[in-house]
């Protein structure tokens, strides 16, 4: 594989950690591959858009400098609107970056992936202007305001596509590379070696969930939001206390318990929300890979950072290289220095 040089990207959804795209398209231009397509859905989209625009090295330059106070200005919240943040101030900036580009002129094939929400279906822009295509990906639902655009509300890419790998399929490619930013963790979800078939006791896997659950918290749209401004609920009114066992006497609960000694956690509304679309769009990457396996596949976990984490761009693009080196590692795609170095004394020079 190590003479395959053109590269097809697919750049999944999921938010703040999307600044792992840059890490990936840095690791690939400098291990000498050539960038000939991108599809993105959502932060995919932004980064890809950007990148195939040619201005990824400003935008960079742009999110690293962010502070977490430059992020909350960013932020148009709105409490009336069909999301809490408008993303106008972030798309003017993207605008400001890449100009009147319409998707036609650019130097290679872009795909920007949304959903129509009243029809269903996935909506790719192919033609037209590229800030608008980015817009209509970006609607996180309940989070960025949808885009209404003739007669069509759009909104979030990664709601049916959360790693658009069938907008590449027909580019001219030596290799399709995908970088999803939904992964578990390694190890998260296999079984120990030393698994019984026997019941473990009830408190040892509401204990497990309980850290499961917390970790959902993390990633709370509302915490990390609303709670920038200082309007937010304590923990103790929103986050962690909603998730301990039930009580039997918990005549007040919004869960049905089925015996009078069954325990089980308790999630708030917004943690029932998270992560039900986890396991939703867990499930739709999971069908597209089947259908349209990459030839690369990038993992970045889904608790890398929360999805509004704007301010951490250096970690996150640190992060997407060190995984992408490693998955190139792994395909037998060494880095080119030492292909370089290969070459040199197989041919004598010094």
């Amino acid at each position: 594989m190590a003479d395959r040089k053109r590269v097809a990207l697919a750049l999944g959804s999921g938010g703040a950690r999307g600044y792992a795209h840059i890490g990936a398209i840095q690791v690939l231009e400098e291990r000498g591959f050539e960038i000939v397509g991108i599809a993105g859905s959502s932060m995919g989209a932004l980064v890809g858009g950007v990148r195939a625009a040619g201005k990824l090295d400003e935008y960079t330059q742009w999110a690293e400098s962010l502070s977490q106070l430059d992020v909350v200005r960013l932020l148009d919240v709105s409490v009336t609107s069909p999301g809490v943040i408008h993303a106008e101030k972030v798309l003017n900036k993207v605008r400001e970056l890449i100009g009147d580009v319409v998707i036609e002129d650019l130097p290679i094939p872009f795909t920007a992936v949304a959903t129509d929400l009243a029809a269903g279906r996935p909506v790719w822009f192919q033609r037209g202007p590229v800030d608008v295509a980015i817009r209509a990906s970006i609607a996180i639902p309940g989070v960025i305001t949808p885009y209404v655009l003739n007669g069509l509300v759009l909104t979030d890419g990664g709601t049916l596509a959360p790693l658009p790998v069938a907008p590449i399929a027909g580019v001219p490619a030596d290799l399709t590379i995908g970088v999803t930013l939904g992964a578990e963790e390694r190890g998260r979800t296999q079984a120990p070696e030393n698994a019984s078939a026997e019941p473990r006791p009830a408190e040892e896997w509401v204990g497990r969930f309980r850290r499961s659950a917390s970790l959902l918290l993390d990633s709370d749209i509302v915490r990390s939001v609303v709670g920038r401004f200082g309007t937010a609920a304590t923990d103790e009114e929103f986050g962690r206390d909603d998730l301990q066992p039930e009580s039997p006497d918990d005549t007040d609960s919004d869960f049905h318990v089925g015996h009078e000694e069954a325990v089980a956690p308790k999630f708030s509304r917004v943690a029932v929300m998270n992560r039900s679309l986890d396991i939703m769009q867990s499930a739709l990457a999971r069908h597209q890979l089947a259908a349209y396996p990459p030839d690369v596949l990038v993992e970045v976990p889904r608790t890398a950072c929360r999805s509004l984490d704007f301010h951490k761009a250096v970690e996150m693009i640190a992060l997407g290289r060190s995984l992408t080196e490693a998955a190139l590692d792994a395909a037998g795609l060494g880095s080119t220095a030492s292909r370089s170095a290969d070459q040199d004394g197989d041919s004598g020079l010094v």
